[in-house]
């Protein structure tokens, strides 16, 4: 996955202009990156690797001897309740992979729903992106979860706004402790957002329009794939599901042709995400880089094929389009739509596709505040 900056000053100078707007912050927790917005302006949209490594308040201090302003996305850290957190790139450097454990320790079960919860890190995840967009006082939150199922998302919804809504000091990049309070979360099954955003901004592109379709939206992420049924704008959740199928076995599928390759390395994501030509990675103590244009087309197809096959045997007879949405969705493409038209139904790709469900989820939040007042 490419990691994206966003102009962060113009943000601040757009909340700074408008003092009376309620701040809203969307955090759309992916197992690659957080993809975080405070507005609904695309390129405002911010990609957090997802690494998180706790560390006692002593380590996370040391070791800034830059005599310039450093990208924060490289050298994220904060302090919350007497510990320190590492986050991102940071984070990897001290050990941590994207699922926030050692290498070495054991994988989660990816085909087991009860791998670990987005839940556990999403606390650590939602204040770095408080640090990161230099968020104060009191804002609202909205994320997303996984619907495995009906009983599980709830479950879950119930601990993240346990966690995330109340008041909170904490400390970024070593600066003044701040105060913040989160006074209202909401938290929608992964995917939904890109329904919102693509209603917004390109459903008169659909015929017939969007509240009039029955449609998939289907959410390719790192740890999940998101099969949403959506009828008219209503949110079938009987039909709808979290398939433990992701990214991350493509990225495993890689990484078995490569030697010492290690399948959550940031780099080799980066890597396979380069345009054609520029897909060169070399694992750690190789002598020489590889090139991964020899190795991810036949693995491409086969990542669609059995993820179009999973997908098929999901989708409900009443569908006639299909958004695809996520990295996953925007690098599988190509494969995907000839696999769905094949099958007789209508592709479309979100647009932006990786910030789409995070912009989508910011405009939910925005409909609520209105609806509030």
């Amino acid at each position: 996955m490419v990691i994206k900056q966003p102009a962060a000053a113009a943000m601040l100078t757009q909340k700074q202009g408008n003092p009376n707007k309620k701040v809203i912050l969307s955090a759309d927790l992916g197992r690659t990156a957080t993809k975080a917005c405070v507005s609904r302006t695309p390129n405002s949209v911010v990609f957090i690797p997802a690494n998180v490594k706790k560390l006692t308040v002593e380590e996370v201090r040391s070791g800034n001897f830059e005599s310039k302003p450093t990208d924060p996305l490289l050298d994220m850290w904060l302090e919350y309740q007497g510990v320190g957190y590492a986050l991102g790139q940071l984070a990897a450097d001290f050990g941590a992979n994207l699922f926030g454990e050692n290498p070495g320790l054991p994988k989660p079960k990816t085909e087991d729903t009860l791998a670990k919860s987005k839940v556990e890190d999403a606390l650590v995840k939602v204040l770095a992106c408080v640090g990161y967009f230099q968020l104060t006082g009191e804002f609202s939150v909205v994320v997303g979860l996984p619907f495995y199922s009906q009983e599980q998302f709830e479950k879950e919804k119930a601990q993240i706004i346990s966690q995330l809504q109340s008041r909170h000091l904490m400390s970024y990049r070593g600066a003044e402790s701040i105060e913040i309070r989160i006074n209202k979360v909401w938290v929608m099954p992964e995917g939904y957002g890109t329904l919102l955003w693509t209603e917004a901004n390109h459903g008169k592109e659909f015929q017939p329009q969007l509240p009039k379709l029955s449609l998939a939206i289907v959410d390719i992420g790192h740890q999940t794939s998101d099969f949403l049924m959506v009828d008219r704008f209503r949110f079938a959740r009987a039909a709808s599901k979290s398939e433990p199928f992701g990214m991350n076995k493509f990225y495993e599928s890689l990484a078995d042709k490569i030697p010492g390759a290690d399948a959550q390395s940031l780099s080799l994501i980066e890597a396979v995400h380069k345009p054609e030509g520029q897909r060169s990675y070399r694992p750690r103590g190789a002598t020489k880089p590889v090139d991964l244009d020899g190795i991810i087309p036949d693995k491409r197809k086969e990542f669609a094929k059995e993820l179009c096959t999973r997908l098929i045997k999901w989708i409900p007879e009443r569908v006639s389009d299909v958004i695809l949405t996520g990295g996953g969705a925007d690098f599988f493409q190509e494969d995907l739509v000839k696999l769905l038209q094949e099958a007789g139904l209508k592709p479309h790709l979100a647009q932006p596709p990786r910030e789409a469900n995070a912009l989508g989820q910011y405009i939910y939040g925005e409909a609520q505040l209105a609806t509030s007042k």
